[in-house]
């Protein structure tokens, strides 16, 4: 008998808690959706420079937390002012008092993956013939292979402007 499908197609959104729960719970994030929101919950700029690390509690509590933080050298004055805003709007996230205050270790934030390079497809022919037109007159030899380089990447990336 066929498999029925059950229920409609959900937000992957929706789905990463239970994806990255696991992982994420070894290191005291028991809530994975506070890193995924993080930008939103402390603003875009702040969290530049700002990420969170664990998230402690008293033995056999879950209130009244610590949120363990990396911040970039020069920012943690300013967190430290912050501190009360901060702390509000992390437990308005949480819908409820889970952070009472804030450790703060100084050291780069965990950026963010790089989005990958551009895919790159191969030249077609008179694309090909373009661009060995346009290089012909260039007589410096190492010149004239990194323009090639440069004219083979711009043009046979897939977003690229045709």
């Amino acid at each position: 008998m066929a498999e029925q499908r059950r229920g409609r197609l959900r937000a992957i959104a929706a789905e990463i808690p239970k994806i990255a729960g696991a992982a994420l719970g070894k290191r005291g994030f028991a809530e994975a959706q506070l890193v995924a929101q993080w930008p939103a919950i402390i603003g875009e700029t702040l969290a530049a420079g700002v990420s969170p690390e664990r998230l402690s509690f008293p033995q056999g509590e879950r209130r009244e937390g610590t949120l363990h933080l990396r911040v970039a050298p020069g920012l943690a004055l300013e967190v430290q002012h912050r501190e009360p805003v901060l702390v509000e709007r992390i437990n308005a996230f949480f819908g409820y008092r889970a952070v009472a205050r804030l450790a703060l270790k100084q050291g780069p934030p965990a950026q963010p993956a790089a989005p990958p390079p551009p895919h790159r497809r191969p030249l077609k022919a008179e694309e090909r013939q373009s661009l060995d037109r346009r290089l012909a007159a260039i007589d410096d030899a190492a010149l004239k292979a990194a323009l090639q380089r440069l004219g083979e990447a711009v043009i046979g990336t897939d977003d690229a402007p045709e």
